[in-house]
């Protein structure tokens, strides 16, 4: 009789406890998930907010007619993108962006690059270096338009009595179709380097100097060995880094155009940022410059993963 008592009692209370177990983990993962929520939250809703909700409003005004500040709109599906592709304007934008960021990208990769070797192999006013160089990417574009602008006065520029004075021949750099795109990109490689610069130096700055006294013992005393089986290598990561962010901010170069030519002459210095803007506020043609807005977005991210494919492929991580 004992024996038939205690059994029921001890297999109560294994069940008790197995399910307080089952309660405790079922508040843990409700703690844990609303934890989550409560971290991820923000950042997600303003992904959406942000990005997913515009792209989509993007995507749809494109597929309709409407103008910018018409009260009634209508369906014509895919003849914006037709439009767009058919378009000589179109064309000329594109290719003035892609010669545009062709030259910005790896001149201020380049540049960057060899300004920050300098930095780091000084010996004093590194800070000062540093400070200089940066203080074109902190300064508004709007201001460094219109310092340019001077600059490049075809009467009273500092740039065209530089060039007189040596006996060179002058231009009016910003009305010459033959010159305006390749003085933009100059500009933009001017306003990025700084930029580039710093994480070069910081990419620099996390190399172990063991690895560069490795490479002295293997024979690679000179700078030039160093600098092709060191410090290019370990930098991969930031090459990557620089180059999409730099090749965004490239396609994304609206200011300078807007300031300084406004897409003249012609064509010449007309990129798709720009165009897009014409399109939709001085034209008001709302759903066709939303098209644009489609083709310029799948254009960019294809160009970036394609690099960043490419330049994946090639990056050695520490």
């Amino acid at each position: 009789m004992s024996t038939m008592t205690v059994m029921p009692t001890r297999q109560t209370g294994e069940k008790a406890t197995g399910q307080q177990v089952q309660k405790a983990l079922r508040r843990h993962r409700i703690a844990e998930a609303v934890a989550a929520w409560s971290l991820a939250g923000p950042a997600l809703f303003l992904l959406i907010f942000l990005f997913f909700l515009p792209v989509i409003a993007v995507i749809t005004i494109a597929l309709t007619d409407w103008q910018f500040g018409a009260k009634t709109l209508s369906f014509v599906g895919s003849a914006n993108f037709r439009e767009v592709f058919e378009d000589e304007g179109f064309r000329a934008s594109l290719v003035n962006t892609l010669i545009y960021v062709g030259i910005v990208v790896p001149g201020t990769v380049i540049l960057g690059l060899g300004i920050a070797l300098l930095i780091e192999s000084g010996k004093s006013f590194r800070k000062f270096y540093r400070a200089i160089h940066f203080l074109p990417y902190m300064a508004t574009l709007t201001a460094m338009a219109i310092a340019w602008e001077a600059l490049l006065h075809p009467t009273i520029g500092l740039v065209n009595q530089a060039l007189a004075g040596m006996g060179l021949p002058t231009a009016n750099w910003l009305r010459d179709e033959n010159t305006v795109l390749g003085v933009l990109a100059v500009i933009g490689i001017w306003q990025n380097l700084g930029f580039s610069m710093v994480l070069f130096l910081a990419g620099l700055k996390n190399i172990p100097r063991d690895i560069y006294d490795a490479a002295d013992i293997d024979g690679a005393d000179l700078w030039i060995d160093r600098l092709r089986t060191v410090t290019l290598p370990m930098l991969g990561p930031v090459f990557m880094f620089v180059f999409i962010v730099v090749a965004l901010k490239a396609f994304d170069t609206f200011d300078t155009v807007q300031i300084l030519t406004q897409g003249g002459p012609g064509h010449a210095s007309e990129l798709l940022l720009f165009t897009l803007y014409r399109e939709s506020f001085e034209y008001l043609r709302t759903g066709y410059g939303a098209s644009i807005a489609v083709v310029f977005l799948i254009i960019v991210l294809t160009l970036t993963l394609i690099q960043a494919r490419v330049m994946d492929k090639k990056v050695h991580y520490q």
